[in-house]
C-alpha cells in the first residue's frame, strides 16, 4: 500500500493530495482508514498521504480496497494523546499529526485532516503553518442543522477571548466559507448576542457590528442574533467569540441527544407507541439522516496558511468521511483564495488591521 504517488506540481490536472492524522481519534487507525475508503469513492480525484504508526495502520489499509493505489504511507513513530497538553504534544517531532501538518507548509499536500487532541491540533498548526497576513487569529468553524438548511457558525473554541477586530475577521472567513462549502451566492452574517436591539450587549460587539454595517459586506450583515435564531436559521453564519461559541455548540450537541432519546422512550413505551412507530417510520428515519451529527462533522481552522480539518475525535467511518468531504469542498473551491479576496476588498477601502484599530480603540473610533 506503500504507493508512490507524484509530488503536487506532478500530480495529473485536478487531482488534489489529502494529508491525514491516521492515529488521531478514539477509534483511530480503523476508522480514520475505513472513513477513507468510503471517501475514495465520493472524491475520484483524491489521493491520501497518509501519517501513522505503520504496524497499526497495515490491517486497515488491507481492508481498503478502493485505495488501492491512491495512497503513502508515512512511518511515524509517535502518536499524540487525546489527553497530552498542547506544550508537551508540540515536543514530538515524528508525531503523526505533526508530520501531516508540516506536509502542507512544504507544499506538499493541499490540505490535513485530523481526528486527534484540538489542542494540539491548534497549536501545531499557527506555529507551523501560521495565520494568513491580515489575520490575527485562526477561528474554529463548523457546519449545523437549522429550521432554514444549514447554518455556519464560528469561532467555536480555538479563541476564548476576543476583540472587535476578530469578530470582524471571523465574519469575513464565515461568509467565505458559507459561499464555498454551501454554495451560497451572498450568505446572511449575525453577530451573537444576548439580544437583538442595537443598544443590547458589550462594547466589544457594538463596535464589531458598527464596522461590519461599513464594511464590503455590510449589505450581508442581518445584525444582532439571539440564541434562538441558530436552530431557526434566521441568518446562514453565525459569529461569536470562542467561548460562547463553543458553550452553544455543545449545547447544541446535547439538545439533539436528548430530542432523539425522548422520541425512543416515547415509541417504545407500549404495544400501541410501538404500532404508531411502525405507521412513522418513513418520516423518523428521515428526521435522524437530517439530524445525524455525522452529517455535520468536519470542523475547520479558518485564516491559516493551508486547509485544516477537525473531525470529531468520536466519530465512526462514516462521520470520517463526511470530514474528508468538507476538506475537499474547500481545497477543490479553493477556499483560502476567497479568503484573500474578502480580505482585499477590505483593504480597499482601508487595511483591516488599521479598521480593526478603530473599531477596537473607541477613542480612534470617536476621533
Amino acid at each position: 500500500m506503500s504507493d508512490n504517488i507524484p509530488a503536487p506540481a506532478a500530480l495529473e490536472p485536478g487531482t488534489y493530495l489529502l494529508a491525514v492524522d491516521a492515529m488521531g481519534g478514539d477509534f483511530a487507525p480503523d476508522s480514520v482508514i475505513d472513513g477513507l475508503n468510503i471517501a475514495a469513492e465520493r472524491h475520484p480525484t483524491a489521493k491520501f498521504l497518509i501519517f501513522g504508526i505503520e504496524s497499526a495502520l497495515a490491517e486497515p489499509l488491507r481492508r481498503a480496497k478502493r485505495l488501492q493505489g491512491r495512497v503513502v504511507i508515512r512511518p511515524t513513530s509517535e502518536r499524540i494523546a487525546d489527553d497530552l497538553k498542547p506544550t508537551a504534544a508540540l515536543r514530538l517531532r515524528d508525531a503523526s499529526m505533526r508530520r501531516a501538518i508540516e506536509s502542507v507548509a512544504a507544499g506538499e499536500a493541499a490540505g490535513v485532516i485530523s481526528a486527534g487532541n484540538t489542542g494540539a491540533l491548534l497549536a501545531l498548526t499557527k506555529i507551523i503553518l501560521k495565520t494568513m497576513s491580515g489575520i490575527d487569529r485562526p477561528a474554529m468553524a463548523a457546519i449545523g442543522p437549522s429550521a432554514r438548511g444549514d447554518v455556519v457558525m464560528l469561532d467555536l473554541g480555538a479563541n476564548m477571548a476576543c476583540d472587535a477586530r476578530n469578530l470582524i475577521e471571523f465574519a469575513v472567513m464565515g461568509e467565505a466559507f458559507a459561499r464555498t462549502v454551501l454554495g451560497l451566492p451572498a450568505p446572511t452574517i449575525g453577530l451573537l448576542n444576548v439580544g437583538s436591539e442595537e443598544m443590547k450587549g458589550d462594547e466589544m460587539r457594538k463596535r464589531a457590528a458598527e464596522a461590519l454595517r461599513a464594511s464590503p459586506i455590510g449589505s450581508q450583515f442581518h445584525g444582532f442574533v439571539e440564541g434562538h435564531d441558530i436552530a431557526a436559521g434566521t441568518v446562514d453564519v453565525i459569529v461569536t467569540d470562542g467561548f460562547t461559541g463553543n458553550i452553544a455548540l455543545k449545547t447544541g450537541e446535547g439538545a439533539l441527544k436528548l430530542v432523539a432519546d425522548l422520541l425512543k422512550r416515547v415509541f417504545t413505551a407500549s404495544i400501541a407507541a410501538k404500532l404508531a412507530y411502525i405507521l412513522a417510520r418513513p418520516g423518523l428515519n428521515r428526521l435522524r439522516e437530517w439530524l445525524d451529527p455525522r452529517r455535520y462533522n468536519g470542523a475547520v481552522l479558518l485564516g491559516l496558511n493551508g486547509v485544516v480539518v477537525k473531525s470529531h475525535g468520536g466519530t465512526d467511518a462514516e462521520g470520517f468521511a463526511h470530514a474528508v468531504d468538507v476538506a475537499m469542498d474547500m481545497i477543490v473551491n479553493r477556499f483560502n483564495e476567497r479568503i484573500r479576496d474578502g480580505l482585499r476588498q477590505h483593504a480597499n477601502r482601508e487595511t483591516l488591521a488599521e479598521h480593526a484599530e478603530a473599531v477596537s480603540r473607541p477613542e480612534i473610533a470617536a476621533g
